[in-house]
């Protein structure tokens, strides 16, 4: 697909927002490269963007914002972005007032946040206390009752009090994933990388994979698309995030066109805070390999499935049924809704054939299935939680079986799915785990 240039420079113009977050002060994400300044800090030590010092719980990313509240400073110390700079200029609507940041704190004392306009008008702060120290804990603010406050006309700065109280040390205060969302707790950012796929090497080929030698692509973001990109890590594994997702081209062209006919399946692991429907189209040239050249085909498929855990779509090449052939495969295109407004992370991008490949008994750190093969029913068991809900999906997304059965031990009754491959995804209070099984 292609859009002319007057279409993309109204897109472009469009995708001219604030970028209201998440600010994680990640490398390639928001917050790391603004300008922030301290104020009311005794001498105003700068704020330090420093790696993650416990990784291993709700916050799992790489970098995070160290404030040091010294003892002199005021209880109003803090730290500010540059009035326009970063977070652009916006309103607080009934779409964005909710925020939320996580704190890593000594002590449990106020953490304040406060929106200001480039006149200097503020919306005055409101004050969260903590109630862990030394370790993550996400704290929310709710700024429903002043939308559109101080002034319709927008705010471009936000103020982050660490520490709001009278000191008697110096205390190091740390923050991250400041995030603007009224979606009720559903978490903006996977807590956890992608599942690493296992097919032998010489049955893949991968675009985009860290376990896999990848082939060249052209481009992961191609001119036409509306949307955005950035290459993050999720505790050290490669990953692609998408905002203002509209639709996103990947191109493989020319002499990187992929010849495809003899894989069996598509995967691609994506997980999103916010997406209603994913949709997965693969555009093929044709022998001229050339686009509009009389003989491209497309085909599309459109998953809805639920937000805010991975799921890894492994798709029939077979399913894309519009499409006349797979040897001159030049573009992937990625969309979902709502459309220019959603968020989704992307991993392991790649073809594979599952001749050969072991996808039998899969057993995850927490749960354990046994027999797996089975012909009726599978003994689902957890060791250190019980299991809230599960839910057992066909290889294909769709939802077959859901149930919360709040347990330790669980028989899943397949007498009513036919033989096949089969994902079962088990969440826990503080776990989410997905597993294969199959029915004989």
């Amino acid at each position: 697909m292609r859009l002319t240039a007057l279409m993309f420079s109204f897109f472009v113009i469009q995708l001219c927002h604030a970028q209201l977050g998440p600010i994680d002060f990640e490398p390639a994400g928001y917050g790391g490269t603004w300008q922030w300044t301290t104020f009311e800090n005794d001498f105003n030590p700068p704020l330090e963007i420093i790696a993650n010092p416990d990784p291993s719980g709700i916050n799992t990313s790489n970098t995070v914002a160290r404030f040091t509240a010294n003892v002199a400073g005021a209880p109003w110390a803090g730290v500010e972005t540059v009035h326009g700079q970063g977070i652009g200029t916006f309103n607080l609507t009934a779409a964005n007032c909710v925020v939320k940041i996580m704190v890593y704190k000594p002590v449990i004392s106020p953490v304040g946040i406060k929106f200001a306009t480039p006149a200097g008008a503020s919306t005055g702060e409101i004050l969260v206390s903590n109630t862990l120290i030394n370790q993550w804990e996400e704290l929310t603010f709710d700024f429903s009752a002043i939308v559109n406050a101080p002034s319709s006309s927008g705010i471009d700065q936000i103020i982050v009090f660490p520490d709001f109280t009278q000191r008697s040390d110096n205390r190091i205060c740390l923050f991250d994933h400041i995030i603007f969302s009224n979606q009720n707790g559903v978490s903006p950012i996977p807590m956890g990388p992608a599942p690493t796929p296992t097919y032998p090497e010489a049955n893949v080929i991968s675009l985009f994979s860290n376990p896999y030698q990848n082939v060249p692509v052209d481009t992961w973001m191609a001119p036409w698309s509306v949307a955005q990109v950035n290459d993050i890590q999720i505790t050290g594994n490669d990953t692609k995030r998408y905002d203002a997702l509209n639709y996103v081209g990947v191109e493989f062209l020319g002499n990187n066109q992929l010849d495809v006919s003899s894989m069996t399946h598509f995967r691609v692991d994506f997980w999103s805070p916010n997406l209603s429907t994913f949709k997965v189209k693969l555009v093929d040239f044709g022998p001229n390999g050339q686009y509009a050249g009389g003989d491209d085909s497309e085909s599309e498929l459109s998953y809805s499935l639920p937000t805010d855990t991975w799921h890894s779509l492994e798709i029939p090449l077979s399913s894309f049924t519009s499409l006349a052939a797979m040897n001159h495969l030049s573009q992937l295109v990625f969309s979902g809704t709502p459309s220019g407004s959603g968020t989704v992370y992307i991993d392991n991008v790649l073809f594979f054939n599952n001749e050969g490949a072991s996808i039998l008994e899969e057993q995850t750190k927490n749960i354990k299935a046994f027999p797996n093969p089975s012909t009726d029913n599978i003994l689902l068991s957890a060791e250190d939680s019980p299991m809230n809900t599960i839910q057992v999906f066909g290889l294909d997304g769709t939802l077959l079986m859901e149930d919360s059965p709040k347990l330790f031990s669980y028989s899943l009754d397949l007498s009513t799915v036919p033989a096949g491959i089969y994902l079962v995804r088990i969440s826990q209070t503080n776990n989410t785990e997905t597993l294969r099984i199959i029915k004989e």
